[in-house]
């Protein structure tokens, strides 16, 4: 005889846990790889172009980097080359006023001398016979010495000699005093008061000469007197600040 039920009772369904098989492990598993290495190839595949395209870039950078180079090098050369021209530009122009100063002062040497045989050989009429021409002062060694030469011309008549004295005199003030002293008494290349003289053309008269400390000169009188046959005399006085500012 069945048990009768009380039809209150309630039905309570449990699910029931199965354990997976190992087929569906595996295939989970293999399922989990292929969606590793789909991700893996999609991030390489972008990766690669990105290092595709540097290997492409890399031989056109390295080709321009040594274009860039190469110029650097050719505009430093360049430079170079321009300061070395520069200077030797600089050097050749220098040389060059150098030369022509050089050129001009020879030039101007060679006329004075053209001049002074010219005036010696072809005279004007007021200018014949002992001729005081020329005196000029260079300072020596320190103050107050000075180096001096004196020029005396034959002008016109030029076949025989000419032969005389000359005196030398330099005038100037001392204590507030006009004095006149001797080129005697300041050269130790003269002994006499006249310088004896005989030449057919010209004769230099040469030496030095030390002025006294407290004395300023003002003037340089030349007297130059021929004898015998030829007896004349001729004079000239010539500026102090003059001869030494030349």
């Amino acid at each position: 005889m069945s048990e009768s039920r009380d039809p209150r009772e309630e039905f309570v369904i449990v699910p029931r846990r199965r354990h997976p098989g190992p087929y569906r492990v595996v295939g989970v598993l293999v399922l989990c790889a292929l969606c590793g290495l789909v991700g893996y190839g999609v991030g390489w595949s972008q990766g690669g172009h990105r290092i595709a395209d540097v290997v492409q870039t890399r031989p056109s950078l390295a080709k321009e980097l040594a274009e860039v180079s190469a110029e650097y090098d050719r505009v430093r050369q360049r430079m170079v080359q321009l300061d070395r021209a520069s200077a030797i530009d600089e050097q050749a122009l220098k040389t060059a006023r150098n030369t022509i100063a050089e050129l001009e002062g020879q030039l101007a040497s060679l006329e004075a001398d053209l001049t002074f045989y010219r005036n010696i050989m072809a005279p004007s009429e007021a200018s014949k016979g002992l001729q005081v021409d020329q005196l000029s002062l260079r300072q020596v060694r320190g103050e107050g010495q000075y180096g001096f030469k004196l020029v005396l011309t034959q002008v016109g008549d030029n076949k025989s000699y000419i032969s005389g004295v000359v005196a030398v005199n330099i005038i100037g003030e001392r204590n507030g005093e006009q004095e006149v002293i001797p080129l005697r008494d300041l050269s130790g290349d003269v002994e006499e008061l006249g310088v004896r003289f005989r030449f057919r053309y010209f004769q230099d008269v040469e030496g030095t000469l030390t002025l006294p400390d407290d004395f300023d000169p003002y003037e340089i009188q030349v007297v130059a007197k021929a004898e015998g046959s030829k007896a004349s005399q001729a004079e000239r006085t010539f500026e102090w600040r003059q001869l030494t500012r030349n």
